[in-house]
């Protein structure tokens, strides 16, 4: 990612038993955020969960319980402008769509969020 661009990232604690529903809704967002404007978007299962010499990990940070994984995603943009465009039109799309009821599969209480603007990259 060259300096400059924006990247919104995720945290979130999946359910296993709800790993395909997730995956399902992350493809059809995939979708939709590249279709309105998004450089990238990836949603990523954690593998390496306990690091050596790590004391605090995603799954701490993200109160993952045990019937749980934790999933890091993120949305490149071209500026942190660029994101609130590509966001309006997106979300303008799921609410259309969905209207209030899209149900997530997971605990929205317990769900991550931040926006950055890249200072070091390629």
């Amino acid at each position: 990612m060259k300096k400059g661009t924006y990247v919104d990232g995720f945290v979130i604690s999946i359910p296993k038993k709800s790993t395909a529903k997730y995956k399902q809704i992350a493809k059809e967002a995939l979708e939709v955020w590249t279709k309105f404007g998004a450089l990238d978007y990836k949603e990523c299962k954690i593998e390496d969960a306990k690091p050596k010499f790590v004391n605090f990990t995603f799954a701490k940070m993200a109160q993952t319980k045990p019937s749980e994984t934790v999933w890091f995603s993120f949305i490149t943009f071209k500026s942190k402008k660029h994101r609130d465009e590509v966001n309006k039109k997106v979300m303008a799309f799921f609410q259309k769509k969905y209207g209030d009821n899209m149900d997530m599969p997971f605990d929205m209480n317990r769900f991550a969020y931040a926006g950055f603007k890249v200072e070091v990259g390629m």
